[in-house]
């Protein structure tokens, strides 16, 4: 793909982005995604065969968008217990905020497509976030941060309440003070006192 087409391919996932954001998944067609983007509707096949393909794509960016800014976060001198507080914290800048999220529209489309565990960026995300937090928990242990007796299934533990809370935020509302609450609890359980 030369440069051009790269671009356009990316414009084409940003736009789509917003629209999926407003939307959900359910209700957007091919139609949708060529409007927003002021473009033909053979101009879109080009790239992408429908909204799905769309759709994961657009969580693929968005993961690695999501990374990147983590990663840009933290400090060359960050302890363990400093990087969970800050990944902790993220979430709740994602749990809170109404608007400009997939999650509606990621459930929507895991509802509606049954994938293969291989393809499923969900599954993926998630096992990878057990997997780092795993680690940063035993890191903290080595170091005398943390008190865990098992840092995997602290670590699945944490995962389950944040994808517990993403879901109660679409469905019933959070406050900032109920997930302050969750956060606490889970800090706490790692003997870690937050700044």
């Amino acid at each position: 793909m030369g440069d051009k087409s790269i671009q356009k391919r990316k414009y084409i996932l940003e736009t789509a982005r917003k629209v999926f954001m407003e939307k959900g998944f359910k209700k957007v067609t091919m139609k949708d995604i060529v409007e927003a983007c002021d473009i033909s509707r053979g101009g879109l096949y080009l790239y992408f065969e429908n909204t799905a393909q769309i759709f994961l794509e657009v969580l693929r960016m968005e993961s690695q968008e999501a990374d990147d800014v983590f990663s840009d976060s933290i400090t060359e001198d960050a302890t363990a217990a400093d990087i969970l507080i800050l990944f902790l914290k993220e979430q709740k800048k994602e749990l809170l905020r109404k608007k400009d999220n997939l999650t509606q529209a990621t459930y929507e489309f895991y509802f509606e497509n049954s994938l293969p565990k291989k393809d499923n960026i969900l599954k993926k995300q998630f096992d990878s976030a057990v997997k780092i937090i795993e680690k940063l928990i035993e890191t903290g242990v080595e170091n005398g941060e943390f008190l865990c007796e098992d840092c995997e299934g602290t670590a699945r533990n944490i995962m389950f309440v944040l994808e517990g809370l993403k879901i109660s935020a679409q469905t019933i509302g959070v406050t900032s003070e109920m997930v302050d609450r969750e956060i606490l609890f889970i800090l706490k359980s790692l003997d870690v006192e937050e700044n």
